[in-house]
């Protein structure tokens, strides 16, 4: 067994652990990346890149389809060809994930072990059967993998998560997608556009990672006209057919249904992948569900020389979290035992549905729940059915909702599904991360005709619902969550 000693070593070679080392580096020299999978991030390889390349050719044929809307009508029949459609797809998920590669590849050869690690005690992991480990401090950086209840296991090889939909050569007559979060409402929607018999199922009524309750009744009353959605669905059972899945359920009305797909797509979620790291043979923090304590700013395990960063901490698992946690991990760990609290942004996450979904700041579920005491903020909203610009282009769906603090007028958040909204959620999370008031943005300049005056008429709406000064602060200082 070959022995080695470092500084630091990263486990991981994905956003969060490339980061990681990048950081480490500039303190010292003595840093190793261990990785037993394949080089390439889950975003390049199997996640925002690909899925963007199968909703580009969604929108399309859908653009093809929406032009009599505008008095134009193309001559014959739409043909797509799925396996052009799929050879584009992976040809450029390929091109992406081959830049990652290139980077990976640039580093040294010395800093670079492959191979699955584990734990053998707070400063030593065995690598495989073939390399023991000695490291001064650690940067966990495992990612995360598709999960999904048991019973899904029953249409045994017609089981699919969304890594193995980028390699499909065709594309299939049927999926039934379990799971109208990120991923299954964007794979969903599009596959549906492409031709494919699409049938999408949840629980609770929810869509994507919304919470604020009329956004979400707004884009599950859309959704289902767009494609067969079953929305709060009751599995009763899944069974490996000839022709593929045979599928029974209670709708949402509670009646029951059984219908038969090619595949079922598992979109029900991820899970850090931290259960084989040995983690119980450390003396870290553990919750009861395996997972390390740690903290969100400085990404430190309990008080160790272990430090967590990317999808593996089950925090935000979006590519710009993980970059950022990476650098803050990795300089940490580079400097130990000297600690430093990294900048954390605004949270942004988008869905890049049509229309699209986004969050901003603070969710309404955390505002409320941090309120629900006195009810020191207030929503605007727009509906954008009405607005100038997305009547004009035929995309006018879409509901708005900010939330702003009373007695500051400070912008805490939003929540919307809309045209754009992938645009207006960064416009959003800069004035957050600035912390300006609500004045303060409607004093900015808005062009005309734009989707941004849509925005404007929630700002309008929302300052009107506010109440400022210092003795409305002090108030909700009096009855908020410190009080």
């Amino acid at each position: 067994m070959k022995q080695l000693n470092v500084d630091v070593a990263i486990i991981g070679a994905g956003t969060a652990g490339l980061g990681a080392y990048r950081a480490a580096k500039m303190h010292t020299n003595s840093v190793v990346l261990i990785e037993g999978g394949p080089y390439g991030t889950t975003c390049a390889r199997v996640g925002c890149m690909p899925s963007k390349l199968l909703i580009a050719a969604a929108e399309a044929v859908h653009h093809i389809e929406q032009a009599p809307g505008f008095g134009i009508t193309a001559n014959g029949e739409i043909l797509i060809d799925g396996k052009a459609v799929m050879q584009r797809v992976r040809s450029e998920r390929n091109r992406f994930a081959g830049f990652v590669v290139e980077s990976v590849e640039s580093i040294s050869a010395a800093d670079k072990i492959r191979g699955y690690a584990q734990f053998l005690d707070d400063h030593r992991v065995q690598v495989d059967n073939h390399t023991v480990i000695t490291a001064q401090r650690f940067v966990i950086a495992t990612g995360s993998r598709p999960s999904y209840p048991a019973i899904f296991t029953e249409a045994g090889d017609r089981l699919i998560v969304n890594d193995d939909v980028f390699d499909w050569e065709d594309l299939p007559n049927s999926v039934a997608v379990f799971g109208p979060g990120v991923i299954g409402l964007e794979l969903g929607q599009a596959l549906s556009r492409l031709g494919v018999n699409v049938k999408l199922f949840g629980i609770g009524n929810l869509v994507g990672p919304l919470t604020d309750p009329a956004v979400i009744d707004y884009a599950r009353n859309h959704f289902k006209q767009q494609l067969p959605f079953v929305a709060d669905a009751k599995l009763e059972r899944i069974q490996r057919t000839e022709q593929g899945v045979a599928i029974e359920y209670l709708d949402d009305e509670g009646n029951p249904q059984q219908d038969s797909f090619e595949y079922l797509l598992a979109a029900t979620g991820r899970t850090p992948n931290v259960d084989k790291l040995g983690l119980e043979n450390t003396t870290i923090p553990l919750s009861e569900r395996g997972l390390p304590e740690y903290n969100r700013y400085t990404l430190q395990c309990g008080d160790s020389h272990i430090f967590i960063a990317g999808d593996a901490n089950h925090d935000l698992p979006l590519l710009h979290e993980a970059a950022d946690e990476g650098r803050i991990a990795g300089d940490n760990a580079g400097q130990y035992p000297t600690i430093r609290s990294g900048q954390r942004r605004t949270p942004i996450s988008v869905v890049f549905s049509d229309p699209q979904l986004a969050m901003v700041g603070q969710t309404f579920k955390q505002v409320n729940q941090e309120n629900q005491t006195c009810g020191c903020y207030a929503v605007g909203e727009v509906s954008f059915e009405d607005q100038g610009r997305s009547r004009v282009m035929l995309k006018n769906k879409g509901l708005l909702r900010v939330y702003g603090a009373q007695g500051t007028g400070l912008l805490l958040g939003a929540e919307m599904i809309g045209p754009a909204a992938e645009h207006l959620a960064h416009l959003l999370a800069w004035v957050v991360q600035q912390r300006l008031t609500i004045n303060e943005v409607l004093a900015l300049p808005f062009y005309h005709p734009v989707i941004e005056e849509g925005l404007r008429t929630a700002l309008r709406d929302l300052n009107s619902k506010l109440k400022l000064g210092p003795e409305m602060i002090k108030y909700c200082l009096d009855c908020g969550p410190g009080a």
